[in-house]
């Protein structure tokens, strides 16, 4: 975004942001500092992680990160997706270029190594 395109910053924002890292930082305290059941620390993390999110997407930075998640989503299914038989013939096709290459790589390491060998005297 340049500096024309973004939205406004508003006072307001400052006091949203504080507040979702108040709820945060109170669900971390309360989390360390009271002994809950499993449950009651699942449910409570949910619902201050959500109502964390949900004020932050009403700043303008979190309306800006909805609006990309929905652009996103949009060009997401725009996508051509390949068939199981390409994914199969591609993933077929990497694994053979993957094993011949480490063939190579094999048989080039061992005429260096009896080279190296040769040249030194050491017989390794």
């Amino acid at each position: 975004m340049n500096a024309t395109s973004e939205t406004p910053k508003s006072g307001l924002d400052l006091v949203k942001w504080l507040s979702v890292l108040v709820l945060l930082t109170l669900m971390v305290a309360a989390n360390y500092i009271y002994e809950f059941s499993a449950v009651e620390k699942a449910a409570s993390i949910v619902v201050l992680v959500g109502l964390a999110a949900f004020i932050a997407a009403k700043t303008s930075k979190g309306s800006a990160f909805i609006e990309f998640a929905k652009e996103a989503r949009t060009e997401v299914r725009k996508v051509v997706w390949p068939t199981r038989q390409e994914t199969m013939q591609t993933t077929i096709i990497v694994m053979v270029a993957t094993v011949i290459v480490a063939l190579l790589l094999w048989g080039l390491d061992s005429i260096l190594l009896s080279l190296v060998s040769f040249i030194t005297g050491l017989g390794i």
